[in-house]
Protein backbone atom coordinates (compact mmCIF):
# COMPACT_ATOMS: atom_id res chain seq x y z
CA UNK A 1 0.00 0.00 0.00
CA UNK A 2 1.27 3.62 -0.92
CA UNK A 3 0.47 6.54 1.16
CA UNK A 4 0.08 9.36 -0.22
CA UNK A 5 1.64 12.54 0.89
CA UNK A 6 2.07 16.67 -0.33
CA UNK A 7 4.41 17.01 -3.60
CA UNK A 8 4.29 20.35 -2.16
CA UNK A 9 5.73 19.85 2.03
CA UNK A 10 8.99 18.02 2.03
CA UNK A 11 8.03 17.01 5.84
CA UNK A 12 5.17 15.64 5.27
CA UNK A 13 6.78 13.63 1.88
CA UNK A 14 9.36 12.49 4.29
CA UNK A 15 7.43 11.28 6.92
CA UNK A 16 5.02 9.10 4.09
CA UNK A 17 8.08 7.64 3.00
CA UNK A 18 9.75 6.61 6.49
CA UNK A 19 6.61 5.22 7.31
CA UNK A 20 6.29 3.01 4.22
CA UNK A 21 9.83 1.83 5.30
CA UNK A 22 8.06 0.76 8.72
CA UNK A 23 7.03 -2.79 7.23
CA UNK A 24 10.05 -4.40 5.43
CA UNK A 25 12.58 -2.63 8.33
CA UNK A 26 10.41 -3.70 10.71
CA UNK A 27 9.05 -7.46 9.93
CA UNK A 28 11.27 -8.46 6.69
CA UNK A 29 14.41 -7.20 7.62
CA UNK A 30 14.29 -7.16 11.62
CA UNK A 31 12.97 -11.03 11.76
CA UNK A 32 15.52 -12.25 8.84
CA UNK A 33 18.35 -10.63 11.09
CA UNK A 34 16.77 -11.95 14.06
CA UNK A 35 16.33 -15.41 12.81
CA UNK A 36 20.06 -15.50 11.59
CA UNK A 37 21.55 -14.65 15.25
CA UNK A 38 18.99 -17.04 16.67
CA UNK A 39 19.63 -19.90 14.80
CA UNK A 40 17.01 -23.28 15.11
CA UNK A 41 18.16 -22.83 18.88
CA UNK A 42 15.94 -20.41 20.38
CA UNK A 43 12.55 -19.01 20.29
CA UNK A 44 12.20 -15.21 19.71
CA UNK A 45 11.69 -14.43 23.32
CA UNK A 46 14.47 -16.60 24.15
CA UNK A 47 16.89 -14.69 21.55
CA UNK A 48 15.25 -11.48 23.19
CA UNK A 49 16.25 -11.96 26.45
CA UNK A 50 19.77 -13.25 25.67
CA UNK A 51 20.16 -10.09 23.52
CA UNK A 52 18.83 -8.03 26.25
CA UNK A 53 21.29 -9.57 29.26
CA UNK A 54 24.20 -8.58 26.73
CA UNK A 55 22.85 -5.12 25.68
CA UNK A 56 21.30 -3.70 29.13
CA UNK A 57 22.94 -6.09 32.24
CA UNK A 58 25.17 -6.09 34.62
CA UNK A 59 28.66 -6.28 32.98
CA UNK A 60 26.96 -7.55 29.76
CA UNK A 61 26.39 -10.99 31.55
CA UNK A 62 23.41 -10.83 34.21
CA UNK A 63 19.86 -8.66 35.15
CA UNK A 64 16.93 -9.25 37.55
CA UNK A 65 14.64 -11.14 36.21
CA UNK A 66 12.14 -8.25 36.99
CA UNK A 67 14.12 -5.90 34.29
CA UNK A 68 13.91 -8.90 32.09
CA UNK A 69 10.06 -9.19 32.88
CA UNK A 70 9.39 -5.35 32.26
CA UNK A 71 11.62 -5.08 28.92
CA UNK A 72 9.98 -8.16 27.15
CA UNK A 73 6.48 -6.78 28.42
CA UNK A 74 6.92 -4.17 25.79
CA UNK A 75 8.29 -5.99 23.30
CA UNK A 76 6.05 -8.97 23.05
CA UNK A 77 2.30 -9.55 24.46
CA UNK A 78 3.82 -12.09 27.12
CA UNK A 79 2.94 -12.87 30.88
CA UNK A 80 5.07 -13.55 33.75
CA UNK A 81 4.67 -17.50 33.37
CA UNK A 82 5.81 -17.27 30.05
CA UNK A 83 9.19 -15.45 30.16
CA UNK A 84 9.31 -18.15 33.07
CA UNK A 85 8.61 -21.29 30.80
CA UNK A 86 11.36 -18.98 28.63
CA UNK A 87 13.88 -18.48 31.34
CA UNK A 88 13.67 -22.48 32.69
CA UNK A 89 13.83 -23.91 29.05
CA UNK A 90 17.40 -21.57 28.60
CA UNK A 91 18.45 -23.07 32.11
CA UNK A 92 18.11 -26.62 31.54
CA UNK A 93 20.01 -28.92 29.05
CA UNK A 94 20.36 -29.45 26.35
CA UNK A 95 20.64 -25.29 26.02
CA UNK A 96 22.39 -24.41 30.42
CA UNK A 97 22.33 -20.80 28.86
CA UNK A 98 22.12 -19.27 32.21
CA UNK A 99 21.83 -19.60 35.59
CA UNK A 100 18.71 -18.20 37.69
CA UNK A 101 19.88 -17.58 41.07
CA UNK A 102 19.26 -15.73 44.00
CA UNK A 103 19.41 -11.87 44.58
CA UNK A 104 22.06 -11.42 47.28
CA UNK A 105 20.24 -7.68 47.84
CA UNK A 106 16.62 -9.43 47.98
CA UNK A 107 15.33 -13.02 48.74
CA UNK A 108 12.30 -12.58 46.73
CA UNK A 109 14.41 -11.29 43.61
CA UNK A 110 16.19 -13.63 40.80
CA UNK A 111 18.91 -12.90 39.39
CA UNK A 112 19.38 -14.25 35.41
CA UNK A 113 23.13 -14.84 34.61
CA UNK A 114 24.24 -16.38 31.67
CA UNK A 115 26.28 -19.44 31.54
CA UNK A 116 30.24 -19.51 30.09
CA UNK A 117 27.67 -21.47 27.84
CA UNK A 118 25.58 -18.64 27.18
CA UNK A 119 28.47 -16.30 26.77
CA UNK A 120 29.71 -18.04 23.91
CA UNK A 121 26.24 -18.58 22.56
CA UNK A 122 26.06 -14.38 22.34
CA UNK A 123 28.95 -14.08 20.68
CA UNK A 124 28.18 -16.34 18.15
CA UNK A 125 24.99 -14.74 17.75
CA UNK A 126 27.07 -11.31 17.57
CA UNK A 127 28.99 -12.85 14.89
CA UNK A 128 26.47 -14.23 12.78
CA UNK A 129 24.71 -10.71 13.10
CA UNK A 130 27.97 -8.99 11.75
CA UNK A 131 27.70 -11.59 8.74
CA UNK A 132 24.77 -10.51 7.83
CA UNK A 133 25.51 -6.65 8.08
CA UNK A 134 29.02 -7.13 6.49
CA UNK A 135 26.72 -8.84 3.44
CA UNK A 136 24.52 -5.83 3.19
CA UNK A 137 27.29 -2.80 3.98
CA UNK A 138 28.92 -4.43 1.17
CA UNK A 139 26.49 -3.49 -1.06
CA UNK A 140 26.59 0.21 -0.14
CA UNK A 141 29.02 3.15 -0.33
CA UNK A 142 30.90 4.27 3.22
CA UNK A 143 28.78 7.43 3.08
CA UNK A 144 25.83 5.62 2.62
CA UNK A 145 26.69 3.41 6.01
CA UNK A 146 27.75 6.69 7.67
CA UNK A 147 24.51 8.39 6.84
CA UNK A 148 22.64 4.94 8.03
CA UNK A 149 24.42 4.74 11.25
CA UNK A 150 23.77 8.42 12.27
CA UNK A 151 20.20 8.55 11.01
CA UNK A 152 19.53 5.26 13.22
CA UNK A 153 20.85 6.42 16.74
CA UNK A 154 19.51 9.73 16.19
CA UNK A 155 16.03 8.29 15.43
CA UNK A 156 16.65 5.74 18.78
CA UNK A 157 17.13 9.33 20.66
CA UNK A 158 14.15 10.95 19.36
CA UNK A 159 11.80 7.42 19.66
CA UNK A 160 12.80 7.60 23.27
CA UNK A 161 12.39 11.24 23.59
CA UNK A 162 8.68 10.58 22.21
CA UNK A 163 7.81 7.87 24.77
CA UNK A 164 9.00 9.75 27.57
CA UNK A 165 7.39 12.32 26.82
CA UNK A 166 10.44 15.00 26.49
CA UNK A 167 10.24 16.07 22.35
CA UNK A 168 12.11 18.89 21.90
CA UNK A 169 11.66 20.31 18.15
CA UNK A 170 15.04 20.61 15.97
CA UNK A 171 16.07 24.00 14.61
CA UNK A 172 15.46 24.14 10.50
CA UNK A 173 18.30 24.47 8.57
Amino acid sequence: MEFQASAENPTERRITELLELFYPVHYKTGIAFEDAMRGDKLTRKQTAILWLIHSEGKEQRQMRRKEIERSLQTWFEVSSSAITKALRGMSRAPLSLLKIVEDPDSAREKQVVLTAKGEKFVELMIEEGRRMIRRMVEQLTDAEVDGGILYLRKATDGFENVLQGTVTKRAEA
